[in-house]
């Protein structure tokens, strides 16, 4: 552009143009040097304004070219600082500067909807948020969304409905080529409105998780006690509580042995040797020899003699080394160093 600039001559009389007959002008320019021209991004009013003004001039000369030109440079020099464009460009600038909770709230108390295509956002929901969707809407609306989804996920939405409700959903199907793109947006954004209308979580882990998490460093006594009562009040609930739970007797069966040596170097060795001291009968004794059993024969044979040194270990100190052994786990879990066996029973 700036090579094209300095080939026109230089302004010689004083112009008498609009600003929109201005505006055509740069565009016009702009297109025919190659440049990309974001007109899409300008309200309905002012492309059609900008196609009519297009239209409806011929030609300009190189002198009145070179001045348009030469003062639209000088007003982008002069912009010291520009700001984005209303409160959806804002966010989107700010988005990771600012908390996501704050986000939300603008978003809501300002009506913006999540930016890019909404129907991005509903093609990305799994099967068990689209059923309820699909279910809530028209037979009509419900049909759009089968159609603007990609068929194995269709398929898959169509078998988990009744099956009158399917039927009447894929009998709409035939009749979506009447639905103008216009309308196939705005179902897009009021299904993405939904989306947004959420009440907000205080929380982020799912309530299986964190009491899971809590009974994880719990005395063995007090857990179990807590989950029979949780058995009593919910079953279901406390079933899953159960498969969320991760105690050092759950250790032969969640850990492969090869990371035994990796989970060793983690643990204190202190906290080591008293958790195996106090871990001698029953599932507690079986984790022990398990962790026995995978160590290098030298060392092995040295925390047996420590151990028999130790003596007895109280209820307090044994619990807080299995709890030392169990975090030391989670953590190389968390880190993607270890992968946990998954139990036969979740696989079902």
């Amino acid at each position: 552009m700036s090579q094209a600039i300095a080939h026109l001559p230089p302004p010689t009389a004083a112009l008498r143009l609009t600003r929109r007959q201005k505006a055509a002008i740069i565009v016009r320019f702009l297109m025919n040097e190659g440049a990309e021209v974001a007109i899409d991004r300008l309200t309905d009013d002012m492309q059609v304004d900008l196609a009519q003004m297009i239209g409806s001039m011929r030609y300009v000369d190189r002198e009145t070219l070179s001045q348009v030109v030469m003062e639209f440079a000088e007003e982008l020099e002069s912009i010291g600082l520009s700001f984005p464009k209303g409160i959806g460009e804002a966010l989107a600038a700010l988005e990771g500067k600012i908390s996501q909770h704050t986000a939300d709230r603008l978003r809501r108390e300002a009506g913006v909807l999540e930016l890019g295509d909404p129907w991005d956002r509903v093609r990305a929901l799994d099967l068990d948020q689209l059923t309820p969707m699909v279910t809530s809407q028209s037979t009509e609306v419900a049909a759009v969304i089968l159609a603007k989804l990609d068929v194995t996920k269709a398929a898959d939405l169509l078998s988990s409905l009744p099956g009158e409700e399917a039927r009447r959903i894929t009998y709409a199907i035939s009749l979506t080529d009447a639905v103008t793109p216009d309308a196939v947006v705005r179902i897009g954004i009021a299904l993405a409105a939904q989306l947004d209308n959420k009440t907000p979580r205080a929380f982020t882990d799912e309530p299986v998780d964190r009491v899971g998490a809590i009974l994880n460093f719990s005395p063995a006594a007090t857990r179990d006690s807590l989950l029979n009562s949780l058995t009593e009040d919910d079953e279901p609930f406390a079933d899953q509580v159960r498969k969320a739970i991760f105690t050092y007797p759950d250790i032969p069966s969640r850990i492969e042995t090869r990371d035994v040596p990796n989970i060793l170097r983690e643990v204190d060795q202190d906290d080591l040797i008293k958790a195996i001291a106090y871990g001698k009968d029953g599932d507690t004794g079986a984790t022990s020899t398990f962790l026995l059993e995978n160590m290098s024969s030298r060392m092995a044979d040295q925390l047996r003699e420590e151990v028999e040194e130790l003596g007895k270990v109280s209820e307090k100190d044994g619990e807080s080394a299995f709890n030392q052994v169990v975090a030391a786990i989670r953590t190389l879990q968390a880190n993607g160093e270890i992968t946990f066996i998954i139990p036969e029973e979740d696989d079902e």
